[in-house]
């Protein structure tokens, strides 16, 4: 995918990241939609409806080696996210279902309804070593979805029941509801929490995350954890050159005043489809500085949209990327954030007895 190219901007449909349906890069054909001048533009171009699909997973449990990751295992209880994030470096897995990483990822949405049953399955085995499993590595554990398909609570019960350590990342209010859960997870060191704050301002959010919970409500989910007794972080992620990164501070002091204790924060990534997709949201929303941002993004990428090098991909490079890390690391420091280690005990780990089991006769 080159640089410097960015798809032509179709219409914007609102509470959508994108109206793009660009193709994903193993696509063979492609094709368009053009007005023959007799329908409006949003007959020729009408408001999608979001589908929802079973993916019946042969697997659940994802492990990785990546060493500037700090989790092992993973478990994604969907594919695709309707909250339409522009930036999300997870579009272009929709690529490999020969689906759109543009609109298809935020309206094509895949739910695993065997997912309890494989993880039960997965930690029953002889070979199995406990590490804590990250929820919310790819698309968002709390998204609109869950509400209603609960793939999520159903995971997190299964893992209750083991005593086995989680750790989840989201931007979703709906987290909440499990509260429960999290909090006598947490009184056992179980479970540690991430909220995702991109921005403290509603009118960026809307474009920037549509559907998503608005500034306001995700630092109340901070509190709310925080309250209930769960670890909880908050992740200032992805810092956007000249559109967002001005709040790093506030962000990080807003967090730490609704008790979250540990903080995070990703520059910008825009891996594969994501690169023309975000030019094209810029060229829609912040004409006037589109190309400053990108011209900043590259400083900080080695020249390209993009770097995939491990220590790299997270952090960047340049004067902007270590200017960024330095204010982190004052602000964190004034703030007393990331003092304590959030390391989750792996040592309760047991198999919870089963129909069929055979008893011990002592």
């Amino acid at each position: 995918m080159n640089d410097d190219s960015t798809p032509a901007a179709p219409h914007i449909i609102r509470g959508r990241g994108t109206a793009s349906a660009i193709a994903g890069r193993f696509a063979t054909t492609t094709s368009t939609l053009e007005s023959d001048g007799w329908r409006t533009e949003a007959e020729t171009n009408p408001a999608p409806r979001t589908q929802v699909l079973a993916e019946h997973a042969k697997s659940i449990i994802a492990t990785n080696r990546s060493p500037d990751i700090p989790f092992s295992q993973s478990i994604n209880p969907y594919r695709g996210c309707e909250h339409g994030c522009i930036y999300c470096y997870a579009r272009p897995a929709h690529a490999y279902m020969d689906l759109s990483p543009g609109l298809d990822f935020e309206t094509r949405l895949f739910y695993k309804p065997n997912a309890a049953e494989l993880l039960e399955r997965a930690l029953r085995k002889s070979n199995y070593v406990c590490s804590p499993i990250a929820l919310g590595t790819n698309t968002d554990p709390y998204q609109p979805l869950e509400k209603d398909k609960q793939v999520t609570r159903q995971i997190l019960q299964v893992l209750q029941r083991y005593r086995h350590p989680v750790t989840i990342v989201t931007k979703g209010q709906l987290i909440q509801r499990d509260l429960p859960i999290l909090a006598e997870m947490a009184q056992d060191n179980l479970v540690h929490v991430a909220i995702s704050v991109t921005t403290l301002e509603n009118a960026l959010k809307r474009k920037l995350e549509p559907r998503t919970a608005g500034p306001a409500a995700r630092l109340r989910t901070i509190e709310a954890l925080a309250s209930a007794g769960i670890p909880t972080a908050v992740m200032a992620a992805p810092m956007i050159p000249a559109l967002n990164d001005a709040e790093l501070e506030k962000i990080l002091q807003s967090a730490h005043g609704a008790g979250a204790i540990h903080a995070a924060y990703i520059l910008l990534r825009l891996p594969f489809e994501v690169a023309p997709l975000f030019r094209q949201w810029l060229q829609e929303h912040y004409p006037e500085r589109a190309e400053h941002v990108m011209s900043i993004v590259q400083q900080s990428r080695g020249g390209k949209d993009n770097q995939s090098e491990f220590g790299l991909r997270q952090r960047g490079t340049g004067v902007f990327a270590q200017l960024l890390q330095q204010r982190f690391r004052v602000t964190c420091r004034k703030l007393g954030l990331n003092q304590r280690k959030l390391d989750l005990d792996c040592s309760q780990f047991t198999l919870p007895p089963q129909s069929g089991d055979q008893q011990s006769l002592f």
